[in-house]
């Protein structure tokens, strides 16, 4: 049997405790289904697809966030104990649930949105994978967007205007994108206080990603590009 605290309530709340039974390849989300459908149908979470594509699932297991469509039981409570809350950094809906906007509006401050000059009537824009720009962020460009990162974030946590880990990720590739025509607002938007020097190169978020994308390096070659074009007088 697991003993399983999880968190209700808003930004105010308590935990309550659920006595789940312990199964067989048994994964976090199982857990959470098993409490919503048997023990108490108010409990809020979301989920989606269940096999960690969507991401939609994150949460917070035993102190770390995590997708808990993917987190065996087996892996996280060995005391036969869990405890589940939602991610940090982001306003709470409702116990599990929370509020994903600040989330994505860092997004869109940091130019999150592909720029291009092609119109449809153009031939399609070839990228070549053996390209120096493609290497850079074959990984990072496979984000998700499911705010692990950004929870685990403790800068976001120190600093509310923080853009955060997920959303300067997202211009590292954009920058990087032959294709974009939008490269010098992006340096510009992610340069200020709140931008990339705000990192404190912690690798938070690179530990946890789900995805084994490196924020932190993105991030990283976001203050070069940002101190080149500084110097060139581009900013």
């Amino acid at each position: 049997m697991l003993q399983v605290r999880v968190w209700r309530g808003t930004e105010q709340g308590a935990f309550q405790v659920f006595d789940v039974p312990r199964r067989e390849s048994q994964t976090v989300l199982d857990v959470v289904t098993h409490i919503q459908r048997n023990c108490d149908p108010s409990l809020a979470y979301r989920f989606a697809c269940r096999v960690g594509v969507c991401g939609s699932c994150a949460m917070t297991v035993n102190g770390q966030a995590r997708w808990t469509c993917r987190t065996h039981v087996s892996k996280v409570a060995a005391d036969d104990r869990l405890e589940l809350a939602p991610l940090r950094n982001l306003p709470v809906v409702k116990d599990l649930v929370t509020d994903m906007r600040e989330f994505f509006d860092k997004w869109a401050k940091a130019r999150g949105r592909f720029q291009g000059e092609k119109r449809r009537t153009d031939e399609f824009a070839r990228v070549s994978p053996e390209s120096p720009e493609r290497r850079r962020v074959d990984a990072g460009i496979e984000c998700i967007g499911c705010g692990v990162c950004y929870s685990a974030c403790d800068v976001v946590t120190w600093n509310r205007d923080y853009l955060g880990p997920a959303a300067l990720n997202r211009a590292w590739t954009l920058v990087n994108d032959v294709r974009d025509v939008d490269r010098k607002h992006r340096l510009a938007a992610v340069a200020g206080d709140a931008g990339c020097h705000a990192c404190h190169t912690h690798m938070s978020c690179t530990e946890r990603c789900p995805k084994g994308i490196s924020p932190t390096a993105g991030i990283a070659g976001l203050k070069r590009m940002v101190l080149a074009a500084a110097m060139k007088g581009e900013l």
